[in-house]
């Protein structure tokens, strides 16, 4: 026994050893990863843009990446591309732009930044080359800005319209026996539709076509600039299917020829004259972020608060916007006398609806303090726009998805599903009619099926009243143009529901003027958590959905995630977008 608790505390005494000194080591990574050394852009650089990477509203920096060394791969927020590609047109070490033109990981609205400040670099008369084995449509409408687009010559350019595909749960649904039970105001409110109808209703399908076209317009506009072709032979080339290899697309001048990728280096190596066998200076993205300042660092304060993903009660996870959160936020902005006004980057489908409603409170006591501008990204719509409509000015991209002014609820009855089955039943005791409602055990009766439909039509109402104030439109305009229905920017502009066409740029400076600011810095919230913080608090969480997407694939994950919502939505009224955009 004396030799067991021996050989036990021998071995207790080196796991601790190996776990400290393991501990040690991980700080001293981080340490060193994160050392104030800025690395070198070196002479004759080439920015490389990798449109398969997403760039989301703040940068996502990978503890992994950082840990190993390689901080480099870490993937800069969507402003910081903007700024970074500005400040590159007079960085006499970059001589141009080379764009890995794949897929695009980027929404339209985000993909319209890039292409636009691709449009501003060329100004300073530096070259901008886009190359691709097979380029998406997405990625084509980024690349259509630069001087040269090559496609491999085995490769394809992807030239067949839009479409979207909506995942319909009736059946399955109808199969185990479960009742959605759902409450809705606005008429074109989609989000319910895949649990109560098995294909899209015809409201949906309207509004659905009319923002699916105006997005693929852009697209049109994009190539006709490129190709010299009018909009409707474009269309034509689309719809009969004329295009199907690189080559084909090269005749019609969609592209400016068909090259391998070592051809396309070589025209890269003339263009910043070295010497054949050179290496070409590719700076990544993350690593022109760490070499250059491209902030500025002096004067007043404007606020950037970026709220990106669904609203959400309660301090929120990482890529949601929890409600505590923000408003904690937006308070602390208004009451730093150093901030002069504020920006609210927003990029949300929406959520829920007290979430909404308690931002929305937030921004309206920041309004009366200092200017408050919006900038949407992507996409803004029903409570994305709730937390939105009451700023001073609002700035949209042509092709944000916004409006979708609605709101919808549902509770799910199991009684049949749990009792025919899985053979489970339920009793119990309660103190008055309505004590255990909402209940998802039983179906629900008239009177409490009004009371929630009562519910959701009084949040709709009030979300129209903060819209008509907000945007200072009658309340019988904002209800023609509520109802549910899902805009683009474009069109929000007509309608009154943004106010200017911009980016964030615009907004930012928008508020400087507003501000009465020559001079300003930009501080960004949420702020950044340090990277051991990021290591301890998001490793299993990242190593779970890698797993994930490497076993069932981005497509499928997508699909896993969108039944993971509707538990979210469960008993909880609802201002947001149907399930998933997926355009493609």
């Amino acid at each position: 026994m004396r030799s067991f608790f021996k050989i036990f505390f021998a071995s207790l005494l080196a796991l601790i050893v190996f776990v400290f000194i393991g501990v040690l080591i991980v700080i001293g990574m981080v340490a060193s990863a994160t050392s104030g050394d800025k690395p070198e852009v070196g002479n004759k650089a080439v920015l490389l843009l990798d449109l398969t990477k997403e760039y989301k509203e703040q940068k996502a920096d990978d503890a992994f990446n950082i840990i190993r060394g390689n901080a480099d791969e870490n993937v800069p927020g969507l402003y910081d591309v903007v700024r970074m590609i500005e400040y590159a047109k007079s960085d006499s070490s970059v001589k141009g732009i080379y764009i890995k033109a794949e897929d695009n990981a980027n929404g339209f609205a985000g993909s319209e930044e890039l292409r636009n400040a691709l449009i501003d670099f060329k100004k300073s008369h530096k070259f901008v080359i886009a190359f691709g084995d097979v380029i998406s449509q997405k990625a084509y409408y980024v690349a259509s800005a630069a001087d040269k687009i090559y496609c491999n010559p085995k490769g394809t350019v992807d030239w067949h319209g839009l479409a979207t595909t909506l995942l319909f749960l009736k059946g399955a649904l109808d199969k185990l026996e479960i009742e959605p039970q759902i409450f809705y105001a606005g008429k074109f409110k989609s989000a319910t539709e895949p649990l109560r109808a098995y294909e899209m209703t015809e409201p949906n399908k309207l509004q659905t076509s009319v923002y699916l076209n105006d997005l693929y317009s852009h697209i049109l506009l994009a190539a006709r600039d490129k190709s010299k072709l009018d909009t409707a032979k474009l269309h034509e080339l689309a719809n009969s299917g004329a295009i199907q290899t690189a080559t084909e697309a090269a005749q019609y001048h969609l592209i400016d020829g068909v090259k391998y990728d070592d051809e396309v280096k070589n025209e890269i190596i003339q263009n910043i004259r070295i010497e054949p066998t050179a290496k070409i200076n590719f700076i990544s993205l993350g690593k022109y972020a760490k070499a250059v300042d491209f902030t500025a660092s002096s004067g007043s304060k404007i606020a950037i608060i970026y709220a990106e993903g669904e609203l959400n009660d309660g301090k929120g996870k990482d890529g949601e916007i929890g409600s505590d959160l923000y408003r904690n936020l937006i308070r602390k902005a208004r009451l730093d006398k150093n901030i002069k006004a504020i920006v609210f980057r927003v990029n949300s489908p929406g959520g829920s609806a007290l979430a909404s409603e308690e931002i929305w409170r937030e921004i309206t006591i920041a309004k009366k303090a200092k200017p408050v501008i919006v900038s949407f990204g992507d996409v803004a719509a029903s409570g994305g726009y709730y937390i939105s409509c009451n700023a001073d000015s609002i700035f949209a991209q042509p092709n944000t998805i916004t409006g979708s002014i609605g709101v919808f609820g549902i509770i799910p009855n199991t009684k049949k599903f749990m009792n025919n089955k899985l053979g489970i039943t339920f009793d119990g005791v309660k103190t008055g009619p309505f004590a255990d409602m909402p209940s998802t055990i039983r179906p629900l009766n008239t009177a409490e099926k009004q009371f929630i439909q009562n519910t959701i039509d009084t949040i709709y109402t009030a979300f129209k009243g903060r819209v008509a104030e907000g945007r200072k439109l009658s309340m019988q305009i904002v209800d023609s143009i509520a109802q549910g229905r899902v805009w683009t920017g474009e069109r929000a502009l007509k309608l009154g529901l943004v106010d200017r066409l911009g980016n964030i740029n615009d907004a930012v400076n928008c508020a400087a003027r507003m501000a009465k600011l020559n001079d300003f810095q930009l501080k960004e919230y949420p702020e950044q958590k340090g990277v051991l913080e990021k290591f301890l608090n998001n490793y299993s969480n990242e190593v779970k959905v890698k797993t994930i997407k490497e076993e069932i694939g981005e497509e499928q994950y997508s699909i896993l995630q969108q039944l993971k919502n509707i538990r979210k939505m469960v008993a909880v009224p609802q201002t947001r977008l149907p399930f998933e955009l997926n355009i493609r």
